[in-house]
């Protein structure tokens, strides 16, 4: 978003100066903005620079048709923005990182590890394995305990199957 929004503003005050106008502060802050919003709403969509520089050029009174100028070396300047965004984004994780440094510590450091499943998740969890297993438990308590008492599959094996490991021959979302 960083790169995109610089390059907007930039090519559109280049492109301003390429057709005779000298845009005034005022319009300069309005392409600012506009640069800016236009940028975090095409952020993950390729080249979409181009098509919001057109947006960007028409809110000052520059012509559109102009963006052709860009078009030839748009393909070049959009790897910079991309390195640009990245840089960007890595510099705000590396802060938001080193800001919460202390708080993530204290939580690590918390004694309160037990993070036990409450009642309701439990029931769910049990509804699903008593579906898709031959078996049908009371508790899930019951479920991991016939699950610890089976061996673990050697590293050698191929790895069965979902449907297997349940002891069917094929899932029962196919027979529905």
């Amino acid at each position: 978003m960083d790169g995109t929004a610089l390059y907007e503003a930039v090519a559109a005050i280049f492109i301003a100066q390429m057709t005779g106008m000298n845009p005034t502060l005022g319009q300069i802050i309005i392409i600012s903005i506009t640069a800016t919003a236009a940028s975090i709403g095409a952020a993950g969509i390729p080249h979409a620079g181009l098509v919001t520089l057109v947006m960007v050029l028409e809110t000052v009174g520059l012509p559109s048709e102009a963006v052709s100028i860009i078009m030839s070396v748009d393909w070049l300047v959009d790897r910079v923005r991309t390195a640009v965004n990245v840089l960007g984004d890595a510099f705000g994780a590396a802060i938001v990182a080193h800001l919460s440094k202390d708080e993530l510590r204290k939580l690590n450091e918390t004694e309160n590890t037990d993070f036990e499943m409450n009642d309701v998740e439990k029931r769910k969890l049990l509804e699903i394995e008593n579906f898709d297993t031959i078996e049908s438990f009371d508790t899930i308590e019951e479920k991991l305990a016939l699950a610890a008492r089976q061996p673990a599959p050697d590293s050698g094996s191929p790895m069965m199957s979902y449907s297997a490991q349940a002891g069917r021959v094929k899932s029962r979302c196919v027979e529905m």
